[in-house]
């Protein structure tokens, strides 16, 4: 029986290498995979998920208007998929988790979503939102703050390395704007300012 998986962290937890380690398992064993990830974070070019250790995969880009039933009904149609992979899946819409809840319950297919839990201001994303509502199991991958506690909670960077506590939700960026804390810190930088 298929699942809906979400797998959240703070950054830099390795939720893409997770997500690549997966789609790799199941090739290695003939299986065909989907990787999908957010056409609004090209850092690593276009239609490409790559971890920080130096791997990456071919992805299928999805956009807020995408229709993720028909993009996957139509890779089945060519070449049944065993397995459907999500990185920034925080970029979901609620709709399109919904989608991803059709494609496990009336396909048949697993599939596993990989995203951050919370903004900078330590709000969800709506995608996550879903994710953590209707999946079917929730995985924490964990990575540390800079005291060595557990960070789940991230902070904005501005161009100086200072904490920023306004701005858009969305800012697409790596280690050079944003950093991972626990929020006994995220609470010093963000809350009690």
């Amino acid at each position: 029986m298929a699942q809906l998986y979400f797998y959240y962290s703070a950054m830099n937890a390795g939720k893409s290498t997770s997500l690549l380690q997966s789609s790799y398992n199941y090739r290695e064993r003939g299986m065909r995979t989907l990787v999908l990830t957010a056409g609004i974070d090209d850092r690593y070019g276009v239609g490409k998920v790559s971890s920080r250790i130096g791997l990456e995969t071919e992805a299928s880009i999805f956009n807020a208007d995408s229709n993720l039933i028909d993009l996957i009904q139509k890779e089945i149609e060519a070449t049944p998929i065993h397995c459907v992979l999500v990185d920034e899946s925080q970029f979901l819409t609620k709709e399109q988790v919904k989608q991803l809840t059709h494609v496990v319950d009336n396909l048949n297919v697993p599939v596993l979503c990989y995203g951050l839990r919370t903004d900078f201001q330590g709000e969800l994303f709506i995608g996550s939102r879903y994710l953590l509502a209707w999946a079917d199991k929730l995985v924490e991958l964990k990575t540390i703050c800079h005291c060595g506690r557990k960070a789940n909670m991230v902070v904005r960077l501005d161009g100086n390395g200072n904490v920023m506590s306004e701005g858009e939700q969305v800012a697409i960026g790596g280690n050079e704007s944003y950093e991972s804390v626990c929020r006994t810190h995220f609470r010093e930088f963000i809350w009690d300012k």
